[in-house]
This record gives C-alpha cells, sequence and structure tokens, in this order.
C-alpha cells in the first residue's frame, strides 16, 4: 500500500476541484448540474475521457497535488466508485439547483455532511472520510510525479 495523503494536500486538491466545478455554475441551471457532476464523477473522469495511466484513479486537483485514490478492493476507480465516494460532498449542490426550496435545504445538507466529512476524516486514523468509508478507499501519496 502506498503513503497516506497528508491533510494539507487533500484539502489543496479538493480546493482546485471546486474551483473546477464552479466555473459552470455562472450558466443559469445547466452550470450547476454540471458543476455537480464533475464533483460526484471527478475522481474517475479524466481517465474515462482519455483512458491514459495518468488520469487513474484521480481527479484534475489530485493530479496537481500528486495524489490518488487507492480502492482498498484493489479496483480501478470508476464512475460508480468516484459517485460513491463523493456523494456526501455532492448530494447538497443536486438538492441546490431546485429553485426556492432547494436554494435553502440544499446549503443547510450540504453544510451537515461536510461537518460530518470533516470530523471522521480528522478522527480517522487514515484520514480517510465518510465517502472513502463508504466506497472503501483512501487517499494516498501518488507512486510518481507524472
Amino acid at each position: 500500500m502506498n503513503q497516506k495523503a497528508e491533510v494539507f494536500p487533500r484539502i489543496l486538491a479538493f480546493m482546485f476541484d471546486v474551483l473546477i466545478a464552479w466555473l459552470p455554475f455562472f450558466i443559469p441551471v445547466i452550470g450547476g448540474v454540471f458543476g455537480s457532476l464533475y464533483l460526484l464523477f471527478k475522481d474517475a473522469l479524466m481517465y474515462q475521457i482519455t483512458r491514459k495511466d495518468e488520469w487513474k484513479n484521480r481527479s484534475i486537483g489530485k493530479k496537481v497535488m500528486n495524489l490518488e485514490i487507492e480502492s482498498l478492493d484493489d479496483k480501478v476507480i470508476d464512475l460508480t466508485i468516484s459517485a460513491k465516494r463523493n456523494l456526501p460532498l455532492t448530494i447538497g449542490n443536486f438538492i441546490a439547483i431546485v429553485p426556492v426550496i432547494g436554494w435553502v435545504i440544499g446549503p443547510t445538507v450540504a453544510l451537515v455532511l461536510a461537518v460530518i466529512e470533516l470530523i471522521i476524516f480528522l478522527t480517522n486514523e487514515d484520514n480517510r472520510r465518510l465517502g472513502d468509508i463508504w466506497a472503501n478507499t483512501r487517499v494516498v501519496k501518488a507512486a510518481s510525479l507524472d
């Protein structure tokens, strides 16, 4: 197994991915859908598009920070595993797409789940968050710089 990723690079990778996801949010309705879908599938999306090994098991943010997802079941991170591990971080976004009521409920759900994720992340020995536990994954330092 590879060495677990440090907290700060993981946070930076996530922030980078969030910035990418926010770009289409300026397009009414459909932008929110695209941004949310990126956050949901980010860990497998680039590999699915390019089929290049340098993108296997990583989002754009993780590639920049030289991190990758490691399946504890020795699986390649596909769209299903990516969705499973990122659902707790994106469900609030999807709810917020619904006009008016979603604008109140979505951020509330997102905040509650973010706090739960953060508590689990900071207290877990391997820095695994709820999504990692659910998908049976962890974030590790990439084996080599790309």
